[in-house]
């Protein structure tokens, strides 16, 4: 029988994942309610500890977080609690009720916040994208389908970059346009 036990992060943990690496982009607070209120790029799947920097630096601007949920589709190790600056943070965690990439953060009498989860291997530019696209007090899509428009971006690109490739390992170039005779009419 093999039993994992979910240790609380230590104060080593905590400094290694201070605010001032937090890679976080909150939309701007408007009259019409967005479906997302912002993105967060974690740098690693350690959800315990990557929670610690993200409450950290929330709490003061949204009140003190009390609990956060995911769902457990890309988080390895789901901690019941985490301690945060003196308070305990509930997780919990949905299946099918919560959209895979979104984090659900709750603050007692001041509201709800759904995030945008990007994964931490995503290359810069998708992620800049994807923050924008989060961030978007106007936006109207759902946290998977922004991964969804940006996977789909990232495969045209590639195709596009293999068949260039193709082309030019096969002799093709672009003309030169100091090469090209204009056509004369007989």
């Amino acid at each position: 029988m093999t039993v994992t036990i979910s240790h609380p992060p230590t104060a080593e943990a905590a400094d290694r994942f201070s605010s001032t690496s937090l890679r976080l982009s909150l939309a701007p607070v408007g009259p019409a309610p967005a479906l997302l209120d912002g993105a967060w790029w974690p740098r690693s799947r350690d959800l315990g500890a990557e929670l610690l920097s993200l409450t950290a630096a929330l709490d003061p601007v949204w009140g003190r977080i009390t609990r956060v949920t995911v769902n457990p589709v890309h988080w390895p190790v789901v901690p019941r609690k985490v301690r945060v600056a003196g308070h305990v943070v509930k997780v919990g965690w949905f299946r099918s009720e919560q959209d895979p990439h979104e984090l659900l953060l709750l603050s007692y009498h001041v509201g709800r916040w759904n995030l945008l989860v990007i994964p931490p291997q995503t290359p810069s530019a998708s992620a800049a994208r994807l923050m924008a696209a989060a961030s978007d007090p106007l936006g109207t899509s759902t946290a998977s389908r922004l991964m969804e428009g940006e996977a789909l971006l990232r495969a045209v690109a590639e195709t596009d970059r293999a068949g260039e490739a193709v082309w030019e390992s096969e002799g093709g170039h672009e003309a030169d346009p100091r090469t090209v005779q204009p056509r004369t009419r007989p």
